[in-house]
């Protein structure tokens, strides 16, 4: 899970980097570029808000029930 995290992490920097070099190195003007540019922020950040909130929400999970699993060890050791 480690890995892919890592993995994805840095493939995503690295599509920021290129992208950014990318648009530095385009024929348009400096208007055009900085709009590119906002206009790609924008959107990895709403594609890294979509991929954080769902991982969130496996690890959001995986400790409900680990805590319901623990309560009911507990409560089978008191009995």
């Amino acid at each position: 899970m480690n890995k892919a995290i890592g993995l994805s992490i840095g493939l995503l920097a690295g599509a920021v980097a290129g992208g950014v070099i990318a648009l530095l190195y385009a024929p348009k003007s400096g208007k055009e570029t900085r709009k590119m540019i906002k206009d790609q922020t924008r959107d990895v950040v709403d594609t890294v808000k979509e991929k954080t909130s769902g991982v969130i929400e496996v690890f959001k999970d995986g400790a409900s029930e680990l805590n319901h699993t623990g309560h009911a060890a507990v409560n089978a050791l008191k009995n």
